[in-house]
């Protein structure tokens, strides 16, 4: 029942910008904690952002600070991706997670930055 669908992922060089979108249903989403993971061929799953739903705090790994902003749109059961000034080193699946820690996975986006 629970369905998480990532868009938003493509190809952008080197200081460009993406915005990811997760379509969440089959769930209250309200009331879940929303998070983007993601992985590089050959390394381990990152933690990249949470966003929870009390006070809409946010958390956002050290590699993404300042340049990545997580948001949410409860009423349009939505979580976001904005990504700035990428690197290479962003080069990855982004995964949109339900859950804190995470229960429920999104089949994820790629997202390449390249020249």
């Amino acid at each position: 029942q629970v369905q998480l669908v990532e868009s938003g992922g493509g190809l952008v060089q080197p200081g460009g910008s993406l915005r990811l979108s997760c379509a969440a249903s089959g769930f209250t989403f309200s009331i879940y904690h929303m998070s983007w993971y993601r992985q590089a061929p050959e390394k381990a799953r990152e933690l990249v952002a949470t966003v929870f739903t009390t006070g809409g705090r946010t958390r956002y790994a050290d590699s993404v600070q300042g340049r990545f902003t997580i948001s949410r749109d409860n009423a349009k059961k939505t979580v976001y991706l904005q990504m700035n000034s990428l690197k290479p080193e962003d080069t990855a699946v982004y995964y949109c997670t339900q859950g804190y820690p995470p229960v429920y996975w999104g089949q994820g986006t790629q997202v390449t930055v390249s020249s």
